[in-house]
């Protein structure tokens, strides 16, 4: 199929753990990378990677990054509305640590982001994420392997 967008990654890059995972993975696989943040960072000067930034302002990196996510595109992100976006558009969206949202569980992940929202509204301590560590780091890369595998599979690339 020739009129096929390319499979590519998307970073929601403000406080993302595993950028670095992603450009191994990336290179490895020889796809384009897009890291987006509204305010400039580092990035490896690769022609394979794209930092874009994005004016300062609520959502606009997500914006940015729904307006661009389709079927073939893997979206890393630890927003939840964001990963319901990009879900509803057909990418693939993976967490940081390695959870992919799906049509299945982003209702449930929405839902609960929305009470935890709440929560804290009414002045309840919720608490954080929990530390990041090595587990998560190889979960995530396990999981960014599978979902382009299971991409290029889909298109008959493997």
């Amino acid at each position: 199929m020739t009129d096929e967008l390319p499979i590519e990654i998307w970073v929601d890059a403000d406080a993302c753990p595993v950028k670095d995972e992603v450009y191994r993975v990336a290179e490895r696989h020889r796809l384009k990378v897009h890291v987006v943040a509204n305010q400039p960072i580092g990035v490896p000067r690769e022609p394979w990677i794209e930092r874009v930034i994005v004016a300062q302002g609520p959502d606009v990196a997500d914006d940015h990054i729904a307006a661009h996510a389709h079927r073939g595109a893997v979206v890393v992100t630890a927003d939840v509305p964001l990963a319901a976006r990009c879900v509803k558009a057909g990418a693939s969206v993976l967490s940081p640590y390695g959870k992919p949202f799906s049509e299945d569980s982003i209702g449930m992940a929405l839902a609960t982001r929305n009470l935890m929202d709440e929560l804290r509204s009414a002045g309840m301590t919720t608490g954080g994420p929990p530390p990041f560590g090595p587990k998560d780091r190889s979960r995530f890369l396990s999981a960014l392997d599978l979902a382009i595998v299971r991409l290029k599979r889909g298109r008959g690339a493997l």
